[in-house]
């Protein structure tokens, strides 16, 4: 049984709330740090700082509004918040949202990188062709994530804690798709 009538789902004027994106692409950089000092080991000295500053624009110019308009989508697709519901959002979300949205985030992190068209459809190419552990470690993560959010969490607010969540997330994606 749902937790109320209209919770969490899309009604007019609701919008994708700016704090939101801010929210997704502070944490893109914040994941990018970590990837670069963590997982690099690059040091403050080594620390590529204009790679962080793209990964932050690319979490408030892409992932952000993408991710919370996909969001809105999924609860006017699949309204309500019944723990059947939030499996529903959960394979059309993992099983065709996110295979996409991978394939264009890195497409677009190889064009802020430099990329050719070509070079960057190769590494847009990656998660489909199976070179790439991105869908595997996907799969792996988001599914009980997704559950939760889509079950408890309202519209407004799933975006800032999947961003959350992601902040793991989003060092693998920055260490993977800054590897070119």
């Amino acid at each position: 049984r749902g937790r109320g009538p209209g919770c969490g789902q899309v009604t007019r004027g609701s919008g994708l709330p700016k704090w939101a994106v801010l929210v997704a692409g502070a944490l893109m950089g914040a994941g990018d740090v970590i990837a670069q000092q963590l997982v690099e080991q690059r040091g403050l000295h080594g620390h590529h700082c204009p790679r962080t500053l793209k990964m932050m624009g690319i979490g408030f110019c892409f992932v952000g509004p993408v991710v919370g308009s996909w969001y809105r989508i999924l609860d006017w697709l699949i309204p309500g918040n019944t723990k059947a519901v939030a499996v529903k959002k959960v394979i059309l979300d993992q099983g065709g949202f996110a295979p996409c949205f991978l394939g264009c985030f890195l497409a677009v992190t190889g064009a802020t990188n430099g990329l050719s068209c070509q070079a960057g459809l190769g590494v847009a190419q990656g998660p489909w062709q199976g070179s790439s552990p991105l869908l595997p470690f996907s799969a792996q993560i988001w599914p009980p994530v997704q559950i939760a959010n889509f079950y408890f969490v309202p519209l407004q607010h799933r975006l800032a804690v999947v961003q959350c969540v992601a902040i793991v997330w989003n060092c693998y994606l920055s260490w993977k798709a800054n590897r070119v």
